[in-house]
């Protein structure tokens, strides 16, 4: 079986500059990590690979510092790495973000199980697992919360929906996402960072791909334009009351009603 599992490097603070006329954030200089989501769909193909016999290929888009997560994945147990890094790749939302991973898993060829993780913690739009598996036409499962079986032509699965859960199969080739609660991620292997120190990691450009339209790309083949972000406003002034209860009482509807956060008079 071969695996392959798309993850991202996502800012690791919340102190992060935005571009005001992209609304894309700013990467450079920024401690990263890997998205703590993507942690739990690597574990989980390690899992299927302990199980059965498989190949387990790590793909990512970003900058070339994203290599830093591939290697985490490396000294996790996954056998090859790929990156999708080009600046006409730059500004992607969620449908140019899908649509290059789809054609990032095109060029890599033969993946007959797809794993991401539910989100990322820089977007949590939760859209970019299931647009890849439209754009490559196979059936996808989301919010996976446990794997029940590996066969040979499909994979058995619970769902966790808003009101019930549901078990369901699917066949081959097909794309997953996994809640957190799917398993506990392993930690990198100081014994594997040593063997996989020089490990090769492919870097793909958009003239590597079937589709070479830099249109369908970037912030270019973006539809959704932001129009204005910026950092909620912290209010960090406070007052202190001193009385008994019915005082304290009265002068909290009173605060309530001049912020206008209920109706009395």
């Amino acid at each position: 079986m071969n695996i392959t599992v798309c993850i991202k490097q996502v800012p690791g603070t919340s102190e992060v500059e935005v571009d005001e006329k992209t609304g894309v954030l700013k990467r450079e200089g920024v401690d990263s990590k890997m998205n703590p989501f993507d942690l739990f769909a690597i574990e989980s193909a390690l899992r299927i690979k302990a199980q059965n016999k498989a190949t387990i290929k790590v793909l990512s888009m970003g900058p070339p510092q994203t290599m830093e997560i591939i290697k985490e994945s490396f000294m996790m147990g996954a056998d090859a790495g790929f990156l999708l890094s080009d600046m006409r790749f730059a500004g992607a939302d969620v449908l140019a973000t899908a649509y290059t991973l789809s054609q990032g898993i095109r060029k890599i060829g033969d993946s007959e199980l797809i794993i991401c993780g539910k989100q990322t913690t820089d977007g949590d739009t939760a859209q970019v697992g299931p647009e890849i598996a439209e754009f490559l036409n196979i059936p996808h499962v989301t919010n996976v919360r446990k794997i029940i079986s590996i066969g040979e032509k499909d994979i058995t699965l619970e769902m966790d929906l808003p009101h019930s859960v549901e078990v369901v199969k699917v066949k081959y080739p097909c794309l997953i996402t996994v809640e957190k609660d799917i398993n506990q991620p392993r930690l990198p292997s100081f014994k594997l960072k040593l063997a996989t120190a020089d490990k090769n990691i492919t870097v793909y450009k958009l003239d590597d791909f079937e589709d070479k339209n830099e249109n369908n790309y970037g912030l270019a083949g973006s539809p959704t334009q932001v129009r204005r972000i910026f950092p909620p406003v912290s209010n960090n002034t406070h007052e202190l009351w001193e009385g008994n209860a019915a005082h304290l009482s009265g002068k909290l509807c009173e605060c309530l009603n001049e912020m206008k956060f209920t109706g009395g008079k």
